[in-house]
């Protein structure tokens, strides 16, 4: 399935309530503490800047920021798994940046679990730099995770 969408279109969209069952979809094949329903409906409710990445009518990943003064913090970032692997996410990663510097933010920021040592890569690869902890951030199996906190000058 995912060889398809290596030479289909791909492009933006916004992520809209009628979407919602696609994206929580996503959401739970990805991660073992997945962001519910609410979560998503909640930060769209609040403006946040939410984009589909689409090919077709498929969804390929989405992202979740909310914008602060002269900062955006991105809140979720997700490829679909069947998806991975093929550079969608350094391509949601450049649309959040052009997006950011266009609201006149200055830095990205991000937390990251611990335990995620591929999206810990990717953030490096891409240029953000670790610049903290954030103890029992995430709820994890039988507890909680810490979180790695990151940034990336815009």
């Amino acid at each position: 399935m995912s060889a398809v969408f290596k030479t289909m279109e791909a492009g933006f969209e916004p992520m809209t309530e009628a979407r919602l069952d696609e994206v929580v979809a996503i959401e739970r094949r990805a991660y073992g503490h997945p962001w519910t329903r609410g979560n998503f409906a909640d930060s769209l409710r609040s403006g946040y800047q939410a984009q589909l990445l689409c090919a077709g009518d498929f969804v390929l990943g989405y992202f979740v920021a909310m914008q602060g003064i002269d900062e955006v913090h991105l809140l979720n970032i997700t490829v679909d798994p069947a998806c991975q692997g093929q550079g969608w996410g350094r391509v949601m990663l450049d649309a959040l940046s052009l997006w950011a510097r266009g609201q006149g933010a200055q830095w990205l920021w991000l937390e990251v679990r611990n335990s995620n040592a591929r999206a810990q890569e990717i953030y490096l690869r891409y240029g953000y730099r670790r610049v903290g902890d954030r103890k029992n951030y995430y709820p994890a199996d039988g507890g909680r995770e810490d979180a790695i906190v990151m940034s990336l000058r815009l």
